[in-house]
């Protein structure tokens, strides 16, 4: 038997979940001048264990960026083979309608948005939906700026990424 090993507070074994429950993501990006220096942020929780990162893009929109942070924390959990529950929390409308309800007309209407033009950020909306269809994902949109600790502290991850300032992350224990 293989020793157990921690991932996100997640305890496997023998490639198994032994500590079964969800995962709750809080999501966020930032882009300064938007377009511009951008950053997205990531904050990862399995029961008490907290597990955080983020990125940085040289030149991105707003809107990228929030796409970037919930793809980047299901890229995660794919990876470490992390196939439980999940919640995602944004304060992006944009994410939130479009991962729910909107991308189910854009696909059947070849990318097209109800204007009849072209879907903008549509590679990201793609990998989106492909990562989202491993998962059982519950979308729930958080009113941002408004004393939520996680969504204040993904958008201080995603807004610091975006300024170039390195930040404190807190990592698996």
């Amino acid at each position: 038997m293989k020793p157990k090993t921690r991932i996100a507070g997640i305890i496997i074994q023998d490639g198994k979940i032994l500590m079964k429950d969800k995962i709750i993501i809080y999501t966020d990006g930032a882009a300064r001048k938007n377009p511009g220096p951008a950053g997205w942020g990531v904050v990862l929780i399995n029961g008490k264990s907290v597990f955080e990162f983020g990125g940085a893009s040289k030149h991105a929109t707003n809107n990228q960026m929030e796409l970037m942070a919930p793809i980047e924390a299901l890229k995660y959990l794919h990876k470490n083979r992390l196939n439980m529950p999940i919640e995602i929390f944004s304060d992006s409308k944009y994410v939130i309608l479009g991962i729910t309800e909107w991308i189910f007309n854009w696909q059947k209407k070849n990318w097209r948005n109800a204007a009849k033009k072209p879907v903008l950020n549509k590679e990201l909306w793609e990998e989106l939906y492909k990562l989202t269809q491993r998962f059982k994902i519950k979308w729930i949109y958080v009113e941002g700026h408004n004393d939520n600790k996680y969504n204040d502290r993904a958008d201080e991850i995603a807004t610091n990424f975006a300024d170039g300032i390195k930040i404190k992350l807190r990592k698996e224990k």
